[in-house]
């Protein structure tokens, strides 16, 4: 058996100790390698675009309920045997039009009776009337005594008051017979029919014959933040009403155009919102109407106008610790940080209320990295060149921002789906 040289452990050691030297001597060469390569790093390739002078809309979104103006469950008022439906479900029926029949004989026959009560007690008055002129001759000739003249006289007036009762009894006849012919309270859309030829119906019945809905005009309910409040009110003061465009749910097909009507009286304090309604004109019948009742919808209303504003595409926008900002080109092709403030968006531009002027260039594209000082290499053509003015690059389609609030001005936060880009301050 092969022995081992006497004191081969520490040469082992020995080994092992030159093997993590050079180990850590590798690694900390390459950690200066990559400091070197930070501290000379190649410069960065960016897009730019031209500050513009444009008009950018300022408008307020929501969703919105398609309300009807007016809607009613038709109860009959009379009890009685369905004999005719006059209508078809889902059809457009004008106001008075018969939509459901009550078998009218028993109507028309208490008619008859009151229309005989009434003759019968009109012949008894005439009568009356014809004593009372005689006895009154009788009187004046000292033939007769005068109670019996007044009490002749009292029968006339009795009977005068029958008649009075009579005809009374017959014009509610008459409009019994007439509510017999159930009718439309006004035109509209009739929805699915809750009765049928043969039904007996009350005017207790839940459901009654069936629910009429006015389509055209029609309104939409939605709430707005307590805080745009006094800018919309200030705008509908001035303006020949303010606009309001209805989306589908996808909030990119239009289905109608309408007005704004009105705010509610009061604001809802568990949400801080506040109502507020449109009216839109509804064409169409059934299927074919663009807005049906209950329907949820999109709301665009246009507030304002901001004109001849700067704007830059939303991706120059970034976001830190300064805020809102963007990194503007300078000529010698080193970029400058400045804090802008934001106003609405179209989507793919945004409105800079203050911290540039029209013809300044920004970096719309590849500043992630940048400071304020950086160099930068702008696209071939130079900035304001034809690649610059564009203002688009791969990601431009990605950077959709909402609309501004109504005063033009950007919340602190950024607008609802629109993206700003964090950055951190200068010096950090």
């Amino acid at each position: 058996m092969r022995k081992w040289p006497r004191g081969w452990p520490g040469i082992v050691l020995i080994v092992l100790a030159l093997v993590a030297v050079a180990l850590i001597g590798r690694w900390f060469a390459g950690l200066g390698a990559t400091k070197n390569a930070k501290q000379g790093r190649p410069v960065a390739a960016v897009n730019v675009a031209r500050v513009e002078l444009a008009d950018m809309l300022v408008t307020v979104s929501a969703i919105g309920t398609v309300t009807p103006i007016d809607t009613a469950v038709i109860h009959t008022q009379l009890a009685g045997n369905i004999v005719a439906v006059r209508f078809t479900e889902g059809q457009m029926v004008r106001a008075g039009q018969v939509i459901a029949q009550i078998d009218p004989r028993p109507y028309r026959l208490a008619l008859q009776q009151d229309q005989s009560n009434l003759a019968r007690d009109s012949a008894l008055l005439d009568a009356a009337r014809v004593d009372l002129a005689r006895y009154q001759k009788l009187l004046s000739e000292q033939s007769i005594a005068r109670q019996q003249v007044d009490t002749q006289a009292a029968t006339v007036k009795q009977l005068q008051g029958t008649v009075g009762a009579d005809r009374a009894t017959i014009g509610s006849a008459r409009l019994n017979l007439d509510y017999a012919a159930i009718k439309a309270p006004f035109t509209g859309q009739i929805g699915l029919k809750q009765v049928s030829v043969g039904s007996y119906v009350t005017p207790g019945d839940v459901n009654g014959i069936a629910t009429v809905t006015r389509t055209n005009p029609i309104d939409i309910q939605f709430a707005l933040p307590q805080n745009q409040l006094a800018a919309i009110r200030a705008q509908v003061a001035t303006a020949q009403g303010l606009p309001v465009t209805a989306l589908d749910q996808d909030n990119k097909t239009p289905l109608a155009q309408g007005q704004f009507s009105t705010f509610d009286n009061q604001i809802d304090t568990t949400t801080g919102t506040v109502k507020a309604k449109a009216r839109f004109a509804n064409t169409g019948s059934g299927a074919r109407l663009a807005l049906f009742p209950n329907q949820f919808v999109n709301v665009t209303m246009l507030v304002n106008t901001l004109r001849a504003t700067p704007v830059v595409p939303v991706s120059a926008v970034r976001h830190g610790a300064p805020g809102d900002f963007v990194f503007v080109l300078k000529p010698d092709k080193t970029v400058k940080l400045v804090v802008v403030h934001t106003g609405p968006s179209d989507g793919s531009r945004i409105a800079v209320l203050s911290g540039l002027r029209a013809g300044q260039t920004v970096v719309s594209e590849g500043a992630d990295g940048l400071d304020d000082g950086s160099t930068v290499r702008p696209p071939r053509g130079g900035p304001g060149g034809s690649d610059a003015g564009s203002g688009a690059g791969p990601h431009a389609g990605s950077h959709a921002g909402s609309q501004g609030s109504p005063n033009g001005a950007a919340d602190a936060s950024g607008q609802p789906g629109q993206h700003h880009h964090k950055h951190p301050a200068p010096g950090q």
